[in-house]
């Protein structure tokens, strides 16, 4: 098979995975974009890791879904969780909080997780401010890539209304490795409070 043949099936292939990883996604309220690829090339019969899209990728396909299928009811669901997200930030904003994730970059599905970033070395107080305002919340630890390397960090996990809010206690010094926008540079990886509200602030 000529080169070129073979790269433009590769590259459809590589779609359709996004595709159909997208709908488990927006539709089916999967979360988790590996498990979601890996069940779709397994759908479409592709073995070949090499074919599977990037993260990337699947946030172009479900923004695609969601703007064609999605689109009234997913705008909405969005403004309540970034709303959301604006509330715990302002009341852990002496733990500089960061959002990322779906819910800043306007791929989230119906439901997806608020994740927030703290830049804190202190773990020990964020707990103790939960346990001040009787805030419950479930103790997790998650693994996160800070350039090469992984790193485990403490997780919190609270429940406001049905909405999971996942607070990610993160060294400052780890930031300075995080990118702050997309390679193209145009969504943001993370964002402030002031930033949160001037996206909320857009769609009002």
């Amino acid at each position: 098979m000529p080169k070129e043949i073979f790269s433009k099936n590769h590259q459809q292939m590589r779609e359709r995975i996004a595709q159909l990883a997208a709908r488990m996604i927006a539709q089916d309220g999967m979360q988790d974009y590996s498990l979601a690829k890996r069940k779709a090339a397994r759908q479409l019969g592709v073995n070949e890791i090499h074919s599977l899209p990037g993260n990337r990728e699947i946030e172009q396909a479900i923004r695609a879904y969601q703007d064609m299928y999605q689109k009234n009811d997913h705008l909405i669901q969005l403004q309540l969780l970034r709303k959301a997200a604006y509330s715990y930030m302002r009341l852990l904003e002496k733990f500089n909080p960061y959002l990322v994730g779906p819910v800043l970059n306007g791929s989230a599905s119906w439901n997806s997780d608020v994740n927030i970033q703290l830049a804190t070395e202190n773990v020990k107080e964020v707990e103790l401010f939960l346990l001040a305002r009787k805030i419950p919340y479930q103790s997790a630890i998650k693994r996160i890539k800070v350039g090469i390397e992984q790193h485990e960090i403490p997780v919190y996990k609270l429940l406001e209304d049905g909405v999971v809010i996942e607070l990610a206690v993160v060294s400052p010094s780890f930031m300075h490795a995080m990118p702050k926008a997309s390679a193209g540079g145009e969504a943001l990886e993370r964002a402030k409070v002031c930033q949160v509200a001037l996206l909320i602030e857009q769609v009002e």
